[in-house]
């Protein structure tokens, strides 16, 4: 009984385990500039951190893989000038497309920041819905495949564009499980490309939320019961 009882115990550890189990991908050699537009737009993997020096004024570019069940997470920070060399106030801007270039809406997070003229820096975030495996032709719902990052000023003193700022931008991905799949799945990603494939792949892992409550609860239910029946034993008086 004791076997027994160690071996559900592991088991339950092991359930527990993948619940709460989350990596990131990273790659040795990040990429040190940005695209001008979607057709040069540079490659970047999830949870990779990502510069480039520019100009106040320039259009930044990156995409990077999303796959079905993914909430997406974009960060940019922007290193301005130095505060005497510029005018006033600027406002900045984060958007993110998906693989038709159609702008994704943010659900939260930061998408456009001032930053006044004695402002060292200014961060933006953008996290966009779930990305789901299938949808009707006519919606504007996230689907696999590449995405788009565009970075720039909206509003900024003349005489304040041509000078120098350094950015960085990381786009990480949280895995929502299957409880948020659609009704199919695509042939194939929205032109990825440029893009390596998530390492859940583009429709989604087997596994996801609702199995790793499954799991659990079948492993307690497991334990309940043995605990139960040591109890019943050891209650028992022999005559």
């Amino acid at each position: 009984m004791r076997r027994t009882t160690r071996a559900l115990t592991a088991g339950l550890l092991a359930a527990t385990g993948l619940l709460g189990c989350a990596t990131t991908a990273t790659a040795d050699d990040a990429p040190t500039e940005a695209g001008t537009d979607f057709r040069t737009a540079v490659a970047i993997e999830q949870g990779q951190k990502a510069t480039a020096d520019a100009s106040t004024g320039d259009y930044l570019y990156w995409q990077f893989p999303v796959g079905a069940g993914q909430r997406p997470t974009v960060k940019a920070n922007v290193q301005l000038p130095e505060a005497s060399t510029r005018n006033g106030a600027a406002t900045w801007r984060l958007d993110v497309f998906d693989g038709l270039r159609r702008r994704q809406a943010c659900t939260s997070g930061q998408q456009t920041a001032r930053a006044d003229q004695q402002d060292a820096a200014v961060g933006l975030s953008c996290t966009l819905r779930t990305v789901r495996s299938w949808s009707e032709r006519w919606a504007n719902d996230p689907l696999p495949g590449a995405y788009y990052v565009r970075l720039t000023v909206v509003d900024a003193p003349d005489r304040d564009l041509g000078l120098p700022v350094r950015t960085e931008v990381k786009a990480t991905a949280e895995d929502a499980g299957g409880a948020h799949a659609g009704g199919g799945e695509l042939g194939a990603p929205l032109h990825a490309a440029a893009v390596k494939e998530p390492e859940s792949g583009w429709n989604g892992s087997w596994w996801s939320g609702r199995w790793g409550w499954t799991v659990g609860g079948a492993v307690l239910g497991a334990l309940a019961a043995v605990g139960g029946y040591t109890l019943t034993r050891h209650g028992r008086r022999r005559p």
